[in-house]
C-alpha cells in the first residue's frame, strides 16, 4: 500500500479497481503477464504497459503516459 492520507479507503477501493481493469484489458484481447497488490502489467506492441489501478497512473514504452482507465483503454483500442 502507498502513502496515501486516506489508507482505508485505498484498502477498500484496490481490489474492485484491480478486478475492473483486468476485466477491461482482457476483453480487448491482451493478457495480463504480472500482477502485484498494486500494478497490473501487461504486453503491447513488443513491450509492456504498467497501470497502477488505484491511482489510474499507465506508463511504458509504446504508448503515452497519462492517468485513467479509459485513456489507457482508447490508446491500445486504436493501434
Amino acid at each position: 500500500m502507498s502513502n496515501r492520507l486516506n489508507k482505508e479507503r485505498e484498502a477498500k477501493l484496490q481490489p474492485q479497481r484491480m478486478e475492473h481493469a483486468i476485466q477491461e484489458i482482457e476483453k480487448l484481447g491482451y493478457t495480463i503477464t504480472q500482477k502485484d497488490n498494486t500494478r497490473i502489467r501487461f504486453g503491447y506492441m513488443d513491450s509492456y504497459v504498467t497501470y497502477f489501478p488505484y491511482s489510474g497512473w499507465h506508463t511504458g514504452k509504446s504508448i503515452k503516459d497519462g492517468r485513467g482507465l479509459q485513456n489507457l483503454l482508447n490508446q491500445i483500442k486504436t493501434k
